[in-house]
């Protein structure tokens, strides 16, 4: 039992200035969180027992499918890094340091180069296969822009996992065992996450999962078809690309455009649809200039530009960046530039006659036609999907849906295992590269995203399975309804029950308030009321309407009450995946 007086904790009346979405209010003001600074948070203990049930219920989905729990450092030498390229691929975001002694090294943001170092000493044999190992450990990312509470933060606990097969049929059902605990563990947690296909980005391998909760609070925006067949992350999502018939290519002309700058006003300039104009976007890879052209009726899917160019530090161009290629903003285009980069949306493989800049003021070209005017470095698909596009697998309209990635499942193949020479001996006597995976949930935010989905106008709703406490006590009154209430806690926790006891001196209406806003799944009320009746006032934190429950029938109420909130979150019916889409497209 707990005691409120002596809960280290503060409940605030009024929302704090800074937070702009729901769980980082209310946790904010429940008393769960405390920022140190920009995306560093400590956990207070309400927060800290939330944690531990989030983990809790993670672990024991790890566990059945026998994945081992160990720990590994957070502070890694660079050597490992640098083998598997990272150490220089990977962005700002990933924190260096030196040691005394002035070698590099790595403040984790992930753990794939140390796991597959473990698997190479350990798993030597083909006999040993599969094996899968996983940790809560603590991340630091240095965020740019952390925000939304634990939404988004620079230091939090993961819990990852890393499996090694065989080969690759080995791997894929290793991987399928992955999503099927991933979905019910977010099941538990009150969650039915949308699963879409996703990019491995600095992860590297051959295809990935994201598991999301839908909410508006989501900074990640998810693209759906009507049937659910196809679901991707807009950063890697694809749709059909409408040709439009402008003709067969005519002869370049340069014409007057004095004062047009934009696709929209030189398309209405010249009386043209935008799908006949190129647009133009510039953008700095580091060391370089990238000229990306793609159809005016069309925008840049950064994420996509990004691995196609491999530049994870990749961002729009500045003024000066340009004037020193000669490039002239509102009029370039890449007829006649041998200076910079050229990436060509294959929007513009299937567009004829279509109206470029001219690369001088005041002027564009018209009847531009690729590839006969102009070379490409690079081509593919760059282009950011759009509502109402259609899917191209399975033509049907998609739609934009926003969420919160709580968890992720990469197929790494041999990329870590090669890199450093992590092999088995196989069967047929001869060395093999493991075929790794790698599974990540973060903590904090499948925390937050329970938030998200399980509030009212007063604070949180806990589901039974991640609330701090089961019930929580309010005790109106000294004397004998402090004996009764105290006696109540103890009957509760010997029937296992966790319990927080608000035996504070202050007002009903103080007491009803902070009992809303922390939000623990049964609330008991003990008053002079409740004695003389001998009952006890009885309401789950979700309900309208409280009961009164005879005094020795409450710790039965509450047991039932629990175990049914229970075994909605945790059906006994076989797992059922829902339609996902593959690296392939295929449902």
């Amino acid at each position: 039992m707990q005691r409120m007086s002596r809960l280290f904790a503060r409940t605030l009346r009024d929302d704090p200035a800074e937070a702009t979405v729901v769980s980082h209010r209310l946790l904010l003001r429940a008393g769960y969180i405390r920022p140190l600074g920009a995306g560093i948070y400590s956990l207070l203990p309400l927060g800290w027992r939330v944690h531990c049930r989030v983990v809790q219920v993670v672990r024991e989905e790890m566990d059945r499918i026998g994945c081992q729990e160990l720990l590994m450092p957070v502070v890694h030498p660079s050597d490992l890094w640098e083998r598997t390229g990272r150490f220089h691929s990977v962005g700002s975001e990933m924190a260096r340091l030196k040691d005394r002694w002035g070698r590099d090294m790595v403040l984790a943001m992930t753990h794939e180069e140390v796991a597959t170092e473990l698997g190479q000493w350990v798993a030597s044999s083909y006999r040993q296969l599969p094996v899968c190992i996983y940790h809560f450990q603590t991340k630091f990312r240095d965020e740019p822009r952390p925000r939304g509470g634990l939404l988004r933060v620079r230091e939090f606990t993961m819990k990852d996992a890393y499996s090694f097969d065989t080969d690759l049929e080995s791997q894929e059902a290793t991987y399928q065992d992955f999503m099927e605990a991933y979905l019910r563990a977010f099941r538990r947690c009150g969650i039915e996450p949308a699963i879409v296909e996703s990019d491995a980005g600095a992860m590297q391998g051959s295809g990935a999962h994201e598991f999301h909760c839908l909410t508006e609070a989501g900074e990640d925006t998810l693209v759906v078809s009507a049937s659910g067949r196809y679901a991707a992350n807009i950063e890697i999502a694809r749709a059909q690309k409408p040709v439009f018939d402008h003709g067969e290519p005519q002869p370049v002309e340069k014409v007057a455009t004095p004062g047009q700058e934009t696709i929209d006003d030189v398309a209405a300039y010249l009386g043209v649809e935008t799908n006949q104009t190129l647009k133009a976007v510039f953008y700095w890879t580091g060391d370089a200039l990238a000229f990306v052209a793609i159809r005016g009726d069309l925008q840049v899917n950064e994420a996509k530009l990004r691995s196609l160019l491999q530049a994870p530090d990749l961002r729009l161009a500045a003024d000066q960046e340009l004037e020193s290629a000669g490039l002239v903003a509102g009029y370039a285009s890449p007829v006649g530039l041998s200076n910079v980069t050229v990436v060509v949306d294959d929007s513009v493989e299937s567009a004829t006659n279509l109206v470029a800049g001219a690369n001088e003021p005041g002027y564009h070209l018209v009847n531009v036609n690729f590839p006969r005017d102009f070379q490409a470095d690079l081509r593919g698909d760059i282009a950011q999907v759009q509502s109402g596009d259609r899917s191209i697998e399975h033509d049907e309209p998609l739609q934009l849906m926003t969420g919160i990635e709580i968890g992720n499942t990469f197929k790494l193949g041999t990329y870590y295992s090669d890199r450093l020479d992590a092999q088995y001996l196989g069967a047929d006597g001869r060395r093999h590269p493991f075929v790794m995976g790698s599974y990540g949930i973060g903590v904090g935010r499948l925390a937050a995203s329970v938030v998200e989905r399980y509030h009212d106008a007063d604070g949180i709703i806990w589901p039974v399975s991640v609330a701090p406490y089961d019930v929580h006590i309010v005790q109106l009154g000294a004397g004998d309804v402090a004996a009764d209430a105290e006696r109540l806690a103890g009957e509760l926790e010997a029937a296992g029950l966790s319990v927080l006891l608000d035996d504070r001196g202050d007002s009903a209406g103080v007491k009803f308030n902070d009992a809303d806003l922390i939000g623990l799944p049964f609330r008991c009320t003990v008053s002079r009321r409740t004695l003389a009746a001998a009952a006890v006032e009885f309401k789950p934190r979700a309900a309208t309407d409280r009961q009164s429950i005879p005094r020795d029938q409450i710790v039965k109420t509450v047991l039932e009450a629990r175990a049914a909130a229970l075994a909605a979150l945790t059906p006994d019916a076989p797992v059922t995946m829902p339609p996902i889409s593959s690296p392939g497209g295929n449902p």
